[in-house]
């Protein structure tokens, strides 16, 4: 196996109709600021933690309502693709320093140059973006965590807190994690962000002051759509540890 990742983004795929709600929405909520825009049509662009090294950016995309993806930062980029091709992943774009790559499940996700980011971003307003959580149909979960469990054998693979789910938490120190979660039916899954919040009430009235809106609540996550109709959780999880509090 090619060396694990060093480093991981997670990546906020909007509509690019809606790129200045969502960049608006996002650098509040997570206390950053953009970089330049990059891009043919001016597309990415890096969420810039206030200290640290980032972990979030985004994209406008021309078609669909728009999720999320991951992009794991590696030293070898085409050997990590290979790896991942031989667990069942498979290769959309190979552009050389980034390969875009589909997993078993049909996720799609990007192996990237590692820069050097090694120190994660502060907490900001008692949350943290630390997730992506990753909607399996049923008929594929298993072979989604099988692929994802091979793929960074070092990080833990655990049962999560409802039998739905499956966590696979990164060495400390690394700023995403990623929940896999099994859907009731067969549809075609998707990505979602998840934050860690230590009061998941005040983080979701503070998140519709600036223009989110509750979908969901559950005993200890709260489903949000921003204003760029794009979803994500907010969840009752430590904002340092990413884990649930010790009372649960």
């Amino acid at each position: 196996m090619s060396p694990a990742p060093r480093w991981a983004y997670v990546l906020l795929d909007r509509p690019a109709a809606l790129s200045g709600p969502a960049h608006r929405f996002w650098t509040a909520v997570t206390g950053t600021t953009l970089s330049e825009l990059r891009g043919e049509r001016g597309e990415f662009t890096t969420l810039l933690a206030g200290s640290g090294d980032a972990s979030v950016k985004a994209q406008g995309v021309l078609s669909g309502p728009g999720g999320a993806h991951l992009d794991l930062c590696v030293t070898d980029v085409g050997g990590f693709a290979r790896d991942a091709v031989r667990l069942g992943a498979e290769v959309v774009l190979d552009a050389g320093s980034l390969v875009v790559l589909r997993s078993p499940g049909g996720q799609p996700w990007c192996a990237v140059q590692w820069n050097g980011e090694a120190v994660r971003a502060p907490v900001v307003h008692g949350t943290r973006l630390d997730q992506i959580c990753l909607d399996v149909p049923p008929s594929r979960f298993d072979a989604e965590v099988a692929f994802w469990s091979a793929l960074l054998p070092d990080w833990e693979s655990r049962a999560g807190s409802r039998p739905e789910f499956r966590v696979l938490a990164p060495p400390p120190g690394f700023p995403v994690r990623v929940l896999l979660q099994r859907l009731d039916d067969d549809g075609p899954g998707g990505a979602h962000p998840d934050l860690a919040c230590a009061d998941v009430d005040a983080t979701r009235a503070a998140h519709e002051r600036l223009g989110a809106r509750v979908v969901a609540r559950h005993p200890h996550w709260t489903v949000m759509r921003d204003p760029a109709a794009g979803t994500y959780c907010l969840t009752g999880r430590d904002p340092e540890t990413g884990g649930l509090p010790a009372a649960r």
